[in-house]
């Protein structure tokens, strides 16, 4: 999504990446990484007497998968700038496949060279639903 010089963004672009699965694996590790073992997460039995059922992937695991999915091209992309009106909609179970539907909502010149591109982020699995929606901000060279 990010590849592009701030003036080739246009307001109502689209884009969406390629898809991701969410592993046992990835939950381990970023359970180790955070230091995050909430049981929902990393205790089976556990999950059993949830609403769930089942483990479900970390909220910020999910929105950490979906940050790899997105496009950055190096000389183009500053920096991440920010999010706002983060939303965990849906649980991500393990074995899900997510991907990114972006939206460009704002474009915002910064001067000195620089822009912020806004998206509206929706993370989806392969059922259709949106399990997590942000709106993010890049810096972005001119």
């Amino acid at each position: 999504m990010f590849i592009k010089h701030f003036d080739e963004y246009e307001i109502g672009e689209t884009w969406t990446s390629e898809g991701r699965t969410i592993t046992e694996a990835d939950i381990v590790n970023f359970a180790s990484l955070s230091g995050d073992w909430y049981p929902l997460h990393t205790n089976a039995e556990y999950a059993k007497s949830t609403p769930f059922k089942q483990r479900i992937a970390h909220g910020l695991l999910v929105l950490s998968a979906a940050s790899g999915l997105q496009l950055f091209k190096t000389g183009v992309v500053v920096a991440f700038y920010g999010m706002e009106d983060l939303r965990f909609l849906q649980p991500t179970f393990i074995g899900d496949t997510i991907h990114i539907n972006m939206t460009v909502t704002e474009l915002k010149d910064k001067g000195k060279g620089t822009g912020i591109v806004t998206a509206r982020q929706e993370i989806m699995k392969q059922t259709g639903e949106t399990v997590v929606v942000a709106t993010v901000k890049v810096l972005i060279n001119k």
